[in-house]
């Protein structure tokens, strides 16, 4: 029965963070494909180059939404059938959401890169941990104009925090991962951060 409950909930949490918000709103607001516009990254960020700041808005917070869903709503039902751990529970639905947004079945399996549903994850299970990623995400982006970079830096700055705080081991693993998926899904914008062509966040492309 855990293998049945778990495997579905996996499913569920995967559907939920494959929901492609910012291909919608796009598509309502502009009438286009938001993957042949700006950076063609299907995200919050090149949502609000692209169609403004409210559908930006929209999009961000529906994508932290997704991830909230998985490690709360999906994990609170699933943790009744099951015996495991409820942080290994949640840390699994949080990436399986995760997992979903990047690996889009809706849209050939290429999505966003992640970071507004992991830090949606990070909410439900860590919100102390999100709150230090937001606040240094904000002073580096206040500085820098690199939303890119801001995502970066505060995703490697949020596992040292939960190993730093003895979190539970899932959690530290988990934030682990997203960092690493993060990173790789800003592979090019890091290149274009050292070339120096990197677009600054209210940038029209």
């Amino acid at each position: 029965m855990n293998i049945f409950w778990i495997g579905t909930g996996l499913l569920l949490s995967y559907l939920i963070g494959a929901i492609p918000t910012a291909y919608i709103i796009t598509k309502v607001v502009l009438g286009k494909d938001i993957r042949k516009m700006g950076s063609g990254n299907i995200g919050a960020t090149n949502t609000l180059r692209v169609a403004g700041k409210l559908p930006g808005v929209i999009v961000l917070v529906a994508d932290v939404l997704k991830g909230v869903a998985a490690v709360t709503i999906l994990a609170f039902f699933v943790l009744e059938k099951v015996t495991l751990p409820v942080e290994l529970i949640r840390s699994l639905f949080g990436l399986a959401a995760v997992c979903g947004h990047i690996l889009n079945v809706f849209l050939r399996f290429k999505g966003g890169k992640g970071v507004a549903v992991s830090a949606g994850v990070m909410l439900g299970v860590a919100p102390q941990a999100l709150l230090i990623g937001i606040i240094f995400f904000i002073i580096i982006v206040a500085v820098t104009k690199y939303v890119s970079l801001g995502s970066i830096l505060s995703s490697i700055v949020i596992p040292f925090f939960l190993l730093w705080t003895k979190a539970h081991y899932s959690y530290v693993v988990l934030s682990a991962v997203l960092c690493v998926i993060i990173v790789a899904k800003h592979k090019p914008n890091i290149k274009r951060l050292l070339c120096g062509r990197e677009g600054k966040v209210f940038e029209k492309k």
